[in-house]
C-alpha cells in the first residue's frame, strides 16, 4: 500500500483546479503531472502544484510513468477520447460528469472499461454533499416508508464563461439537461434504486446568452427546465430548473416524499428537515396548520472532517478521500462508471422530449 500516490491532472482548467485543491489539501497524495493545451490554464494549474511535469498532450501524460491515478476534467465532449487512453492504462481514473455526451460514446466507453482491471470512478459528488447524504441515508433506512416522490429544484445562477466558451453549445456539453443536471438524474436513480424508464420534459432557452455569439454562433444551452421521470415501481421524479433564478436563498433543494413520511435538504443554507405522516384514520375534524408538526425536526448538517468545501460544501473533498482510500486499500468504486451512463441517457433522453414534444421511453436510447 503506497503512502502518497502520484496524481495526474488531466484538463487543468477551474474544474481541474477544484480537484487540485482537493488533492493538494486531504494528504496522502501529491500532483506529480498536469496535461492542458491552453497555455494559461496550464500557468494556473503550475501555480497549484510548482513541481509537476506539465504536458500538452494527455497520452504523454499517461505514458510519462509519473501518475498512479488521473482526474479527467477536460470538456465534456473530449472525455471518451481522453478515457478511450486511460482506460488502456493500468492507473486509477477518476472522470468528472458528465460521462460523455452521445450514447455512442458511451457505449464505446462501457466496452473500453469492462476490459481493464484498475478502479475507474465516475465524479458525480453531489451525493456526497453533507444535508444531501444524510437525507439519502435517512430515506434508505426506512424514515419516510416506501419512497413515492422524489423531487430536485434548482434556481440559480447562468452557466460561467469556460476556455474557448466551451459550455455555450450544446454539441460541446451534451445540452444543459446532460451538463448540469446528470448529478441530479444520479440522486433520483440512488433514492428509488432503478433508472426509469420513460421521461417527459419541457424547457427552453429563454433569458440567458440570447445575445452570444462565438465564431457566428449562437449560444444554445437551455436555461429553464421541468423534467418528469416514471420509474417501473411506480415512483415518480421531477427536476425544476432555473438558471435565471439567483435570488433564491436555497437554490438547491431535494425533497424525498414516502407513504409514512418526508425528508428535505437544503443548500447553501445545509439544513435537513423531516416529518412524518399524521393518522389520518383517527382525526374527528379540521383546523389550520394541522398535520404539519408530527415527527417533525430541523438540523443542520456539517461534515467536521471537510478540510476544503470549495465550490459543492465539501463534497467534492469527501469524494477524493474515498476515491484515495479505494486506491490504497484496492476496494470497489462507490460511484461506478454505471452510474455515469444512466444520469447521462436520462438527460439526453430528457432534450429529446423537448425537442420532439413527446413523451421518451429509456429504451429507445438504451436497450
Amino acid at each position: 500500500m503506497k503512502a502518497e500516490l502520484r496524481y495526474g491532472i488531466i484538463g487543468a482548467g477551474s474544474m481541474g483546479r477544484e480537484h487540485m485543491q482537493n488533492i493538494r489539501i486531504m494528504g496522502g497524495a501529491v500532483i506529480t503531472a498536469i496535461s492542458d493545451p491552453h497555455g494559461p490554464s496550464q500557468e494556473a494549474a503550475v501555480a497549484l502544484a510548482p513541481g509537476a511535469a506539465v504536458f500538452s498532450d494527455h497520452r504523454a501524460l499517461l505514458d510519462s510513468g509519473l501518475v498512479d491515478a488521473v482526474v479527467i476534467s477536460t470538456p465534456n465532449d473530449t472525455h471518451a477520447e481522453v478515457l478511450k487512453d486511460a482506460l488502456a492504462s493500468d492507473v486509477a481514473v477518476f472522470v468528472e460528469k458528465p460521462l460523455a455526451t452521445t450514447i455512442e460514446d458511451l457505449k464505446s466507453i462501457v466496452k473500453w472499461e469492462s476490459q481493464r482491471s484498475a478502479l475507474t470512478w465516475m465524479g458525480l459528488e453531489y451525493r456526497f454533499m453533507p444535508p444531501v447524504a444524510e437525507a439519502i441515508a435517512r430515506a434508505k433506512g426506512g424514515a419516510v416508508g416506501k419512497v413515492k416522490q422524489v423531487s430536485i429544484r434548482e434556481h440559480r445562477e447562468p452557466f460561467y464563461p469556460k476556455v474557448d466558451n466551451w459550455n455555450r453549445f450544446a454539441e460541446r456539453t451534451g445540452g444543459t439537461l446532460v451538463e448540469k443536471c446528470c448529478h441530479y438524474f444520479n440522486l433520483m436513480d440512488l433514492v428509488i434504486g432503478q433508472q426509469p424508464v420513460r421521461v417527459f420534459a419541457s424547457g427552453g432557452q429563454s433569458v440567458n446568452h440570447l445575445d452570444e455569439k462565438y465564431d457566428g454562433k449562437q449560444a444554445n444551452m437551455l436555461d429553464n427546465a421541468y423534467v418528469v421521470l416514471e420509474y417501473a415501481n411506480g415512483a415518480r421524479a421531477m427536476l425544476d430548473l432555473c438558471m435565471f433564478g439567483e435570488g433564491s436563498f436555497d437554490k438547491e433543494i431535494l425533497t424525498i416524499v414516502g407513504d409514512e413520511g418526508k425528508v428535505e435538504s437544503f443548500l447553501p443554507s445545509q439544513t435537513l428537515r423531516t416529518s412524518r405522516r399524521e393518522d389520518w384514520g383517527t382525526r374527528t375534524g379540521w383546523g389550520i396548520g394541522e398535520g404539519t408538526g408530527k415527527g417533525s425536526e430541523i438540523k443542520f448538517v456539517y461534515d467536521l472532517d471537510v478540510k476544503y468545501l470549495g465550490h459543492h460544501y465539501g463534497a467534492s473533498y469527501i469524494e477524493h478521500v474515498k476515491f484515495r482510500d479505494a486506491i490504497l486499500n484496492s476496494t470497489p468504486a462507490e460511484v461506478t462508471l454505471a452510474d455515469g451512463v444512466t444520469s447521462v441517457v436520462t438527460g439526453l433522453a430528457a432534450h429529446k422530449s423537448i425537442n420532439e414534444g413527446r413523451v421518451v421511453e429509456i429504451k429507445e436510447l438504451w436497450g
